[in-house]
């Protein structure tokens, strides 16, 4: 089945002309972002050649994805725009609540009966407003994405921050917050920063135990996970051409832990094989006379140095497997250095979990080359001495892989098939431990590591590798086994080592399924009756935020100072937390309680200036907005990093924190906090960091002022009578500032 192909067509049968014109104008070779990019330009935005990095650009995206934890804010915010209908194809896939524990089947269940109210609100909007809905079980939304909607030379946004998994068949695809998707889905051009290029070559081929998902564990080594902030990753090379459209997406969707604003790989023929074994021949047959338009010009491939702002090199056929962790995606370690870092770090060496899935690595081909390792050690008579847990991508996939005898596989060593579902991923686990307060070690094929994420517990070591290197550990339950040349000791006491994996990018019968878990929206959704219980504890209807009184922001108390590493985890946890999306009010109660205070070196213990005493970030902000006061969050580098949840800028919104200033920003995070209507800050001087104290009263002095590229300035009155100032800086535009003023970019949008 093949979505909205005329949207498709239309999109293919203007692309030559605009990158045509686009080439005339800019006077310049192209690279592939470029093409899409300036080709998506929103009508009525001049065609010019846009500064990277500096000029905001308005874009028309042509499709919106939303993921069931996102789409609940995002959804009550549709429903306040006017709309009566989305104004381009729309999605929401229904796979992040559901929790890891016993079973697919008994999960799902367990799922469907306890967010009940969640998913017939999900599914009451959708049909409403002409929006595609994906039941629970359906699978992961950037795996259904990739097997269903993703076209080369397409531009999508959605609301999860590894939507740039698309990236893997040619499309550029970049996660937003909530607001962002309503802008689009209610007919508005989307802005965006014009991105920087950050140019991947590479060169020769994979083999052995290395995978496509040790590309991005190197490359996460090279560019931490702030070095790809404003920047899109554009691979390219002879060494693309090895790579299945799969293995392409794995790398795209890794991209986000960087920071990058999305990945994207250009369209060859593996493309086209995938999109023909997910039945869109169609879509390859459109793009035959299509191909150069759907990659760099060769000019730009034969001197890359010109065209992107920076160029990094990889030769696939020197690539070993990699481990990247514990509590951080980039620190990234060759599989022949780590058992001496394990050992060096003192890292718990015994290996207690083994998952594979993820919307990074759930894909046929994963699973078939994990399975080939698992199928090698029962053969050989090696029991698998981890617990190991697998979460298929979709339905397509597990009806595929268990129709092939791949799950069994699995299953005869003792693994438990979870559901097509993000899971322990996204902290949707529940994991029973004997002594959660033991140092553990666990190994995934996810994305993220951060402490606490996949089952809460800040003990867990948690290290991302490939499927098959999972596998590997998993049979040996040790972290310091090389499959590449350590042995392990079968059942009659031998000495055997495992066999390189070996695995099939498509399914050589074809992909199959019974029912892909699809729910198509009624033409007309007019009389489709949407209503919240106002006792509901998961729902609830959004009230617009105040607009700006016009005045500069006068001693506000210090809500936190964080120290150190600040995620979207750390402001607004998943979890436990995701019953909570849906209702701004009982998830502010999670607000900043991972963050660390860089006062006392705990986390969710601050002091209240009014009282001197010591209590949770959300209460004390609960107290502070009841007395009329706001506040202000300082804190670090990235701040925001990780997830598109704008929960994590919506909830200092509620509570009336008035501005986040920090060192540096994530993207999303940054774009979030506009949109919300708050004041989001830089310092000038980042020694300025240190300046502020625990019982400040802080003033942010010049909105009344507020332009463009001008700086503001903080002033800090300590308890002690004395004063500090200094200005911090914002990157604010005028239609931001516009946001500021209304109050939200909702409230601007409603006028």
């Amino acid at each position: 089945m093949i979505f909205d192909v005329k949207m498709i067509q239309e999109v293919y049968k203007t692309l030559p002309e605009k990158i045509t014109k686009i080439t005339q104008v800019l006077k310049r070779p192209l690279t592939l972002t470029e093409k899409i990019l300036y080709a998506h330009l929103a009508d009525g935005e001049p065609l010019k050649d846009y500064k990277r990095g500096e000029d905001y650009v308005n874009f028309s995206p042509d499709r919106v994805a939303m993921q069931d934890a996102t789409a609940q804010m995002a959804l009550l915010q549709l429903m306040n725009s006017g709309r009566e209908r989305v104004a381009v194809p729309s999605t929401v896939h229904c796979d992040h609540l559901i929790q890891a524990y016993k079973s697919a089947k008994e999960d799902l269940n367990t799922a469907e009966v306890t967010n009940k109210e969640v998913y017939d609100f999900l599914s009451a909007v959708s049909n409403k407003f002409g929006i595609g809905f994906w039941k629970p079980g359906a699978g992961i939304i950037h795996q259904v994405v990739l097997e269903n909607y993703a076209f080369p030379g397409g531009m999508m946004i959605g609301t999860d921050s590894h939507t740039p998994n698309a990236g893997g068949l040619g499309m550029i695809a970049i996660g937003v917050g909530g607001a962002d998707a309503v802008d689009v889905m209610a007919g508005m051009p989307w802005e965006l920063k014009m991105p920087r290029i950050i140019g991947v070559k590479l060169t020769g081929k994979l083999s052995g135990w290395a995978s496509a998902k040790d590309v991005i564990l190197k490359l996460a080594g090279i560019l931490t996970v702030k070095g790809g902030t404003n920047a899109i990753i554009e691979y390219f090379g002879e060494g693309v051409h090895s790579l299945s459209a799969t293995g392409k997406a794995t790398i795209c969707n890794m991209g986000a832990e960087v920071g990058a604003t999305t990945s994207i790989f250009p369209y060859d023929d593996k493309s086209a094989e995938y999109l023909i074994a997910t039945d869109r021949k169609e879509i390859a047959d459109l793009i035959t006379l299509l191909k150069p338009y759907l990659q760099p010009d060769k000019e730009v491939e034969a001197a890359p140095e010109k065209y992107y702002d920076r160029v990094i090199e990889i030769n696939l056929s020197e690539l070993e497997p990699y481990i990247n962790g514990p509590f951080t995606p980039d620190a990234a370690h060759p599989i022949s250095e780590f058992a001496k870092v394990v050992k060096e770090k003192g890292y718990p060496q015994v290996m207690e979990v083994g998952l594979i899935g993820s919307c990074t690595n759930s894909s046929y081909e994963d699973m078939s080359r994990a399975a080939s390792i698992v199928k090698d050690a029962k053969e050989k008579g090696i029991s698998v001495k981890a617990q190991f847990i697998i979460n298929p991508g979709s339905e397509q996939v597990r009806y595929t892989a268990e129709r092939d005898g791949i799950l069994e596989e699995f299953e005869e060593v003792g693994a438990t098939i979870m559901a097509n579902a993000c899971g322990p991923c996204i902290g949707q686990w529940k994991r029973e431990t004997e002594n959660p307060d033991r140092p553990n070690s666990i190994v995934t094929s996810f994305n993220r590591n951060f402490a606490k994420r996949n089952d809460g517990n800040p003990n867990t070591h948690a290290f991302v590798a490939s499927p098959e290197l999972v596998a590997a550990l998993t049979i040996a339950g040790d972290l310091c086994f090389n499959p590449m040349k350590d042995a392990l000791v079968n059942n009659k006491g031998e000495s055997v080592k495992l066999q390189e994996p070996v695995g099939s990018e498509l399914p050589s019968k074809g992909f199959g399924v019974d029912d892909l878990g699809y729910i198509e929206p009624v033409t007309d959704g007019s009389k489709i009756d949407v209503s919240i219980a106002p006792d509901s504890q998961r729902l609830q209807v959004l009230k617009p935020f105040a607009a700006w009184d016009g005045k500069d922001i006068m001693g506000q108390p210090l809500l936190i100072k964080a120290k150190g590493k600040c995620t979207t985890d750390h402001i607004s946890m998943a979890g436990p937390w995701l019953r909570f999306r849906g209702h701004l009010d009982n998830i502010s109660d999670n607000m900043l309680i991972g963050a660390v205070n860089a006062f006392n070196d705990k986390t969710n213990s601050v002091k209240n200036p009014l009282t001197g005493e010591y209590e949770a970030v959300p209460q004390l902000a609960r107290e502070f907005k009841a007395k009329g006061l706001g506040s202000v969050v300082v804190a670090e580098e990235n701040y925001g990093e990780g997830s598109s949840r704008e929960h994590a800028a919506m909830e200092p919104r509620f509570l009336n924190v008035k501005a986040i200033l920090v060192k540096s920003f994530a993207r999303i995070h940054e774009t979030n906090l506009k949109k919300q209507g708050m004041l989001a800050l830089t310092f000038v001087n980042k020694d300025d960091y240190e300046k502020v104290r625990e019982d400040d009263r802080i003033s942010i002095l010049g909105l009344t002022d507020f332009k463009p590229g001008k700086n503001l300035t903080v002033e800090l009155l300590h308890s002690d009578g004395t004063k500090d100032s200094f200005e911090v800086a914002q990157t604010y535009n005028q239609l931001q500032i516009e946001w500021f003023k209304a109050g939200s970019a909702l409230n601007y949008m409603k006028g």
